[in-house]
């Protein structure tokens, strides 16, 4: 894919969503994002099956406030609220999730859960969030979407 077609798919909020997306590709993919004016994070959950500890790094790699609870309720008030990183679009580089994934299966899909919920409601501002995973896990489309 170009990078303008890349650029413009980035820009796209109602395609914005979470998905597969290998390390050789996330160079071109945070280059587009970081042209589009999006916030770029990278999150590490180091093989962590500790829901608790995995909050504790996104809020840590997003620079959350300092009011932010590492729990889900409040990663989602602090996914949907970026006052203190206003961007055009938000990009979540996400990797060594893979333990989350087999070990602790639910936390998995409730983390997942909230960052749809505010994909979608930043979608209702015309704003694209993007959530890409590093490994291939049930559920995870690949990018780019086919839609």
């Amino acid at each position: 894919m170009s990078q303008n077609k890349l650029l413009k798919l980035l820009e796209d909020s109602p395609q914005a969503g979470i998905f597969h997306l290998p390390r050789r590709s996330q160079a071109a993919v945070r280059a587009a994002a970081e042209s589009a004016g999006c916030a770029c994070f990278d999150v590490s959950f180091a093989e962590s099956d500790r829901i608790d500890i995995v909050l504790s790094r996104i809020g840590y790699a997003l620079d959350f406030p300092e009011w932010y609870g590492q729990n889900f309720d409040a990663l989602k008030d602090c996914l949907t609220d970026f006052s203190w990183c206003e961007a055009a679009g938000y990009v979540l580089f996400i990797s060594g999730a893979e333990s989350l994934d087999a070990e602790n299966p639910a936390a998995f899909k409730t983390l997942n859960d909230v960052f749809a919920a505010a994909i979608a409601e930043w979608r209702v501002h015309d704003l694209p969030m993007w959530v890409f995973y590093d490994l291939r896990a049930d559920g995870l489309a690949a990018f780019p979407p086919t839609a």
